[in-house]
């Protein structure tokens, strides 16, 4: 099949590049040109811009930074696509604005789906990326064989919007796990407890969550290279707030999320990976976050 991906980031690069594997024909296009070279070299094809993309595909993914990147790239798109092509979003987005991206291309005789993920850049890599999907049932159907090669699950949520919604729901409650369980720690940390006992404690006393029970084991590593920046996760919080609003859902805790990310703009966290949070509750909390090692049956 041949195959367009447009934005070669941290999700769009290995997506590329598992493509390429998959004995697909993929052109790719990026502002920056340096990203697309190790694809070239592996055998994708450079285009000039999204319009070459769209005319020389029959899918064509995209993975931007924001509402506004999407909606200018399928414009450009749209103005080079054969009938009956496929525009793929797998950014986050406003549902909203999907509806009306579809609306526009649909108009026009060509379709679009929204397949925000979760996973992150080594889900893309592992292909162990998760995909909410909103969108007309045709069109997954012929999207669906690429989409399940490229992660480990795939789910069709119902008609666009309902995609970034799904995720949007994702996003609150890894938010929300990630920073109340670190708000605990300074707490534990502060009164004297150790951690690893503190974490033992919450995984068999029945409170723990993604975080206590994975993210937490990298607590002592920071400045890792970003994977997903706190930038981004305060664009998603905002996002989420916006449709917690037009949908009459009062979500207090949601609003509260959303200032922890706000804080970590203004402390310069911005372009960080969001597992950086923890040097934001240590200045704020004033304590060291330092988990020892599991213990072992000598111990």
């Amino acid at each position: 099949m041949r195959i367009g991906v447009i934005g070669l980031g941290n999700i769009g690069n290995p997506i590329a590049s598992n493509l390429i594997e998959d004995g697909h024909q993929v052109f790719v296009y990026d502002t920056d040109k340096a990203r697309a070279e190790p694809l070239v070299r592996s055998g994708a094809v450079r285009a000039d811009g999204p319009g070459e993309i769209a005319a020389r595909s029959e899918i064509t993914f995209t993975s931007l930074p924001s509402p506004a990147a999407i909606q200018s790239v399928a414009e450009a798109w749209l103005e080079g696509a054969p009938p009956d092509t496929v525009l793929v979003d797998l950014s986050t987005n406003a549902p909203e604005t999907v509806r009306q991206i579809g609306a526009r291309l649909t108009h026009a005789g060509r379709y679009f789906l929204e397949a925000p993920l979760t996973g992150g850049a080594p889900g893309a890599k592992a292909r162990a990326l998760v995909f909410m999907v909103g969108g007309d049932e045709a069109v997954y159907a012929r999207c669906e064989p690429v989409l399940q090669k490229l992660g480990r699950a795939t789910f069709h949520l119902g008609p666009l919007g309902l995609g970034n919604t799904a995720k949007l729901v994702n996003s609150l409650l890894a938010f929300s796990s990630a920073w109340v369980s670190l708000e605990g720690l300074a707490l534990a940390a502060k009164a004297g407890i150790d951690l690893r006992t503190m974490v033992e404690v919450i995984r068999i006393g029945g409170a723990g969550n993604f975080f206590t029970d994975r993210m937490v084991e990298g607590i002592n590593q920071r400045g890792r290279p970003t994977q997903f920046s706190l930038a981004l996760a305060a664009k998603d919080a905002g996002l989420l707030l916006d449709v917690a609003r037009e949908s009459a859902v009062p979500m207090p805790v949601a609003a509260e999320i959303a200032q922890v990310f706000v804080a970590a703009l203004g402390a310069g966290l911005g372009e960080r990976d969001w597992s950086d949070l923890v040097e934001l509750i240590e200045r704020q909390a004033n304590v060291k976050l330092e988990l020892p090692p599991p213990r072992t049956q000598a111990d």
